[in-house]
């Protein structure tokens, strides 16, 4: 094929609309074909071959193909002009005719020359040549139509190797595999086309797509891109190989057989698929090439956005750690706090040395950038400038704060040695006997001594005072200024007792005197080694010599101290002064504490905690311990911004004034609160700890703070520091009872012992296990502890109840306001919290229908409490009787509470009971008398209540059945407690845990025969003559028809009828009076019970009283 036929001729679907594969079914019916035939000048050949319905081929079908295969010859040898040759050798004149005329009105393109093969028959030869030459003129064609009578004569046209084999000739033509090539060289071309399309498209959306912010955008969008890249590259791949495959196929005969000679359209068609190849390749290539730059500025992307990312969190570690290096201000106030300072200062540089590690490799991994002409170098250049920067400065602020702390160790060197030449001194003045001074060798020799000991304090003592100000300037605030002046004025006063010393030993050395009695302790009264003031506590001398001996003398401690002090005032001041040394000691140790307790959970949340939200720790932190900070740690970062932010700066405050440091706790008390939520999530976190202990992120984050204890030891640290508080408000308050804060220490001493107890309360709490309800609609828990229970119910098989009696039960109690809850403690195997008891929980009782005997016969440690009018009983002994005095009065307050306000709510009701009702007829007794009166009758006894031993509170709820959480458990027979520990192998029934079998008293009271206490008055018998009051003792006979059963009031010695339903109202909750035996109470002392319905049944509220004797 000529180098003018381009790909577009084919691909371009304005000039060519039609593709082989739209009309491949009318190309099938081969009326018209393209051999790949070409005449002496080139001229493509289109053979129309004999084709018995070519008149009922439609028009359009017809054009169809004819344009198409126009179409396929270059421009070239379209232009040159088509060589039809049409074979009619079959077929009859008039169809000849007809052929030649629809062709020659249909051809859409140019003609060179049309050959006709007429109709072989004799007499259709003959007329087709007469009917010819008449009607030539007919055909409307510009170029010659000759008609042929045989292949031979058109083979003279027509070289024999360009037509066809059913033309007499050679060309190896399969119009089938021509139809297949055709369409597959149009496919692929179409394939090229669009994959090129595609990737100017994609190439477009790459250039367009704006950087992401962030790096997982940015991470996203490359591997997105990436993603659609490869698509494009296998989309590419395959259609090289379609290419390929086509390519093969046309050249498979050379390939089979050298000589093969391919036709022209078969030249054309491998010429075709080699450009399309071609094209397809320098598309690749093209793209490869902008792909890579698009690659590179979408990883150049992701880099810049990784080192701002990298860049805030090292900017935050930075300033986190210029702010703590900022802390490091105090010079301190001694050498050993100095000492200390400098250590912290370098454990502070050691920790710190990773973040400016970090920040340093940033900084150089941005330079790298910039050496790489990264496209954001203009944002990376001062972020790298501002890391630089930062670690400079850093190193220099901490290398300056080293150099004015050991130039404050240097000047606390100088004083500490300066005061301790001066107690030296003081030592020596007053350890010199005066009775041999009195002598010549005596004060010869003592002026040797001093004049000695003087020299000594060359490298000992402050020489200028304005120059020690000079050369410490920067380090001198004001405390240390004073600090300063004191000290030099001790050595001034020191060096002047020493110059007045001499001058009265020179004299004495110069003439001699009479000896003088001496007055002087001996000299093996004193101590032999001197006294040197403590670093952190500072003391001074006074001016004059005799006061400076006087305290020397105190400080050693010896008998010479009556000497010194002639009077008992003295005495008392020095004891004093004693306890105020004790008293700074305590304030010293609280604070120092505090601070290391401070600086160690620091420690353990930037450590441990904040390291478990680091990325780059991510991958040593197994799944399962993931998002599960909250539990390991629980509230410590909370408990630590208290003590740091508040609690220690307000404990600094009072280190002037030790004995007031009560005020400091008892004004935060209520933030000490956290540490419940800290201990209550303690079993937790320790339960997750040994799960993970041995995990490689602990211990890599234990190397990096260089601990050589594990994580563990500092979760206990709050529990540890939580109980220290009180260890030192005792000792306090133990050296301040004489003091001005000694009552503020008290309370808040007790105070720290309520918040432990409460702490400890609520640990026991969260062991219960079985309790359907919400423990804390129960109210707040006041109390908790273990006792032996015995019960006495009057339901129940009479075996379990004579059983129950005589064998306790072991139950854990927990006191709340609203209920009592009855647990069976259950010891746990395991270690540390794993190991502390769960409490299995049994029953409840609620306390608006709990009453108590505080005394049982027989045994200082029981006492009762009783349920629902004696219904059911609970013998309690305690483990010591201050433990149930404890109980009990906490049960009496609950109680009182209760009662007043159930007084308030029914005086309440009564008052707008009378004011709404009529008042009724003399002839009736209404319950709202009975109401007032019985209301009157327990004002009159409310005086009496707080005298009495024992007393309960009964307040029937409105639906009793219907009670949540507190509510009355049903009673059960526990096959897994039968033996209890209590019980005997060979009896189980001598369990102490058997429990009564089926359900309590949920439902509806059923009446049965018995003796009953009425609650009301009845004055509406069926019998006219029979009627009950408040108190009556009534027993039920038999029950009768309609309802009714026959009563007699045991009071009255009377007899009648009364309706169930009244007599229910009648006996409310009271029980069978057989129950009360003296048998089953009669340990009791006295008991009061008071009964208070609030129950909307009734007419009217009613409140009665009624003292049961056990």
């Amino acid at each position: 094929m000529s180098n003018l036929n381009e790909t577009d001729e084919i691909m371009h679907q304005d000039i060519v609309p039609l593709y082989a594969a739209d009309i491949q079914d009318q190309l099938k019916k081969q009326f018209a074909y393209l051999s790949g035939g070409r005449g002496g000048d080139g001229c493509p050949v289109i053979t129309f071959p004999d084709y018995p319905a070519f008149s009922e081929i439609p028009e359009k079908e017809f054009q169809n193909v004819l344009t198409y295969l126009t179409s396929i010859p270059s421009l070239r040898d379209a232009g040159i002009g088509f060589i039809l040759v049409i074979d009619r050798r079959q077929d009859k004149w008039t169809s000849v005719k007809a052929s030649i005329l629809r062709i020659a009105a249909s051809f859409p393109g140019n003609l060179q020359l049309v050959l006709v093969l007429r109709p072989t028959g004799f007499f259709h030869r003959a007329l087709s040549d007469i009917a010819f030459k008449f009607n030539k003129d007919e055909f409307k064609m510009k170029v010659p139509i000759i008609m042929l009578g045989s292949v031979s004569e058109l083979q003279g046209y027509i070289d024999k190797t360009q037509l066809t084999e059913d033309l007499g000739g050679t060309l190896d033509y399969c119009h089938n595999r021509w139809l297949s090539r055709r369409t597959a060289i149009e496919g692929f071309a179409q394939k090229v086309k669009q994959t090129a399309q595609i990737l100017q498209s994609f190439g477009t959306e790459l250039a367009e797509t704006e950087l992401p912010n962030d790096v997982q955008s940015t991470s996203c969008l490359l591997a997105t891109h990436t993603e659609k890249k490869d698509k494009m590259k296998e989309d590419i791949r395959l259609a090289v190989e379609q290419g390929d495959d086509i390519l093969g196929s046309i050249t498979k005969p050379v390939t089979e057989n050298p000589e093969y000679k391919l036709n022209q359209d078969q030249l054309d068609n491998q010429t075709t698929v080699e450009r399309l190849l071609s094209q397809l390749h320098e598309t690749e290539t093209a793209f490869d090439e902008f792909w890579i730059k698009h690659q590179q500025k979408l990883e150049q992307c992701l880099h810049l956005r990784n080192f701002e990312q990298n860049f805030r969190e090292v900017k935050a570690a930075l300033d986190i750690v210029s702010e703590r290096l900022s802390a490091f201000s105090d010079v301190g106030n001694s050498c050993s706090h100095v000492e200390h300072i400098l250590k912290d200062l370098a454990n502070f540089e050691e920790k710190s040395y990773e973040t400016i590690a970090k920040a340093r490799m940033l900084a150089s991994e941005g330079d790298a950038f910039i050496q790489s002409n990264h496209y954001a170098m203009d944002s990376i250049i001062p972020k790298c400038s501002e890391l630089h920067h930062l670690c400079d400065a850093f190193a220099t602020e901490t290398e300056r704060r080293r150099n004015l702390l050991n130039k404050s160790l240097e000047l606390h060197d100088l004083l500490e040695k300066s005061m301790k030449w001066c107690d030296e001194g003081i030592y020596l003045l007053a350890s010199q006997p005066v009775d041999k001074c009195q002598s010549q060798d005596g004060a010869e020799s003592a002026l040797q001594e001093i004049e000695k000991f003087l020299d000594t304090g060359a490298g000992n003592k402050i020489k200028e005072l304005n120059k020690i100000y000079r050369e410490y300037a920067p380090i001198l605030n004001e405390d240390l200024k004073e600090h300063v002046q004191k000290v030099f004025q001790k050595q001034e006063s020191m060096e002047e007792m020493f110059q007045k010393r001499q001058v009265s030993l020179k004299k004495l050395a110069a003439k001699q005197t009479r000896p003088v009695q001496p007055v002087a302790p001996r000299p093996e009264a004193f101590v032999k080694s001197p006294c040197t003031s403590p670093g952190l506590q500072r003391e001074y001398i006074s001016n004059s010599e005799s006061s400076a001996l006087r305290r020397v003398n105190y400080r050693r401690g010896k008998s010479e101290m009556t000497e010194l002090h002639q009077s008992r005032g003295g005495s008392a001041m020095d004891d004093e002064e004693n306890l105020a040394v004790l008293r700074q000691h305590v304030i010293n140790e609280l604070i120092e504490t505090e601070r290391a307790y401070v600086e160690e959970l620091l420690c353990v949340l930037e450590g441990y905690a904040a390291e478990m939200d680091n990325p780059l720790m991510a991958h040593l932190i197994s799944p399962e311990l993931q998002n599960k900070k909250d539990i390991l740690f629980g509230n410590m970062e909370e408990i630590y911004h208290f003590h740091n932010r508040i609690f220690l700066r307000e404990l600094e405050n009072y280190v002037e004034y030790p004995e007031l440091v009560g005020r400091c706790f008892l004004d935060q008390m209520e933030d000490f609160q956290i540490y419940e939520k800290y201990c209550q999530n303690k079993p937790r976190s320790e339960s997750l700890w040994r799960q993970f202990s041995d995990s490689v992120f602990f211990q890599e984050c234990q190397r990096k703070l260089d601990h050589k204890l594990s994580l563990d030891s500092y979760l206990l640290k709050p529990v540890q520091r939580i109980t220290k508080y009180q260890l030192l408000l005792k000792e306090m308050l133990k050296y301040s009872k004489n003091c001005e804060g000694a009552e503020d220490l008290q309370e808040a001493l007790t105070s720290i012992l309520g918040i432990l107890k409460a702490v400890n309360d609520s640990m026991h709490q969260i062991a219960i296990t079985g309790y359907d309800g919400n423990l804390n609609e129960l109210g707040k828990l006041l109390m908790q502890g273990s006792f032996n229970v015995w019960t006495d119910h009057k339901k129940g098989h009479s075996k379990v109840k004579d059983l129950a009696r005589f064998k306790p039960m072991q139950r854990h109690l927990f006191l709340h306001e609203k209920a009592v809850l009855f647990c069976k403690k259950r010891e746990e195997n395991g270690e540390g919290y794993e190991k502390a008891p769960s409490y299995s929980y049994k029953h409840s009782l609620n306390m608006a229908a709990v009453g108590i005997t505080e005394n049982v016969k027989g045994d200082a440690k029981k006492f009762e409490i009783w349920y629902n009018a004696r219904e059911e009983v609970y013998i309690i002994q305690a483990p010591t009787p201050e433990v149930k005095a404890t109980w009990v009065n906490e049960i009496r307050k609950v109680l009182t509470s209760q009662l007043q306000a159930c007084r308030e709510a029914s005086q309440h009701r009564t008052l707008e009971h009378t004011q709404s009702l009529p008042l009724p007829s003399s002839s009736c007794t209404s319950p709202s008398r009975n109401h007032i009166r019985n209301t009157r009758k327990m004002e009159e006894r409310k005086a009496d209540l707080t005298s009495l031993e024992g007393y309960g509170t009964t307040v029937a709820p409105k639906n009793p059945e219907k009670s949540k959480g507190w509510a009355k458990a049903s009673h059960s027979l526990d096959a897994s407690e039968e033996n209890d520990g209590w019980s005997s192998a060979e009896d189980p029934l001598n369990s102490s845990d058997a429990e009564e079998e089926g359900g309590g008293g949920g439902g509806e009271m059923k009446l049965t025969p018995g003796k009953y206490t009425v609650v009301t008055d009845y004055e509406k018998g069926v019998s006219e003559e029979f009627t009950v009051k408040s108190g009556d003792l009534v027993q039920l006979i038999r029950e009768g028809e309609d309802g009714l059963w026959y009563v007699k009031n045991l009071s009255t010695g009377r007899e009648g009828w009364i309706p169930a339903n009244n007599l229910l109202m009648l006996i409310g909750n009271s029980k069978s009076a057989q129950s009360l035996s003296s048998s089953e109470s009669g340990t009791a002392s006295s008991t009061l019970s008071t009964s208070s319905s609030c129950s909307e049944s009734c007419n009217a509220s009613s409140t009665s009283f009624s003292d049961i004797k056990g």
